[in-house]
């Protein structure tokens, strides 16, 4: 009997998203939240923006991916698999840290949303001023 094959583990954070990424040794398949890559993200952008690090280190055929991922919007989302596939990726071989370190999936995107502040309509927006 076969042992299981170890995952290589990278968890990926963009403003309110939190991705789990894990990968497998494989095809290139990859699973969001169970389901497929394209039916998650219908946009063509956020679908190669998850791409992106596996392109970039020449290893889109050798890894299926298992992710999961809550909070925050669609676009976050994409962002937080993609940091998460990159520090998995550091897990596989060291050597990709120079070329993900230089186009900066490594790098955590620390904007967040701005608070609400007291006597404001939002973060920055105040109430109409009236002279008189």
């Amino acid at each position: 009997m076969c042992a299981p094959l170890t995952p290589y583990y990278g968890t990926g954070r963009r403003k309110k998203a939190v991705a789990r990424v894990f990968l497998y040794e494989g095809t290139g398949k990859i699973t969001i939240n169970h389901r497929k890559a394209t039916e998650y993200f219908t946009n063509i952008q956020h679908a190669q923006t998850i791409q992106h690090p596996f392109l970039i280190t020449s290893t889109s055929q050798l890894f299926d991916a298992y992710i999961t991922v809550k909070g925050g919007g669609i676009a976050g989302q994409a962002g937080a698999i993609r940091h998460g596939i990159s520090r998995a990726l550091l897990k596989y071989d060291l050597e990709y840290r120079t070329i993900l370190k230089a186009e900066g999936f490594l790098t955590r995107d620390s904007r967040m949303k701005e608070r609400k502040k007291p006597g404001m309509k939002g973060a920055r927006k105040s109430p109409q001023f009236s002279k008189r």
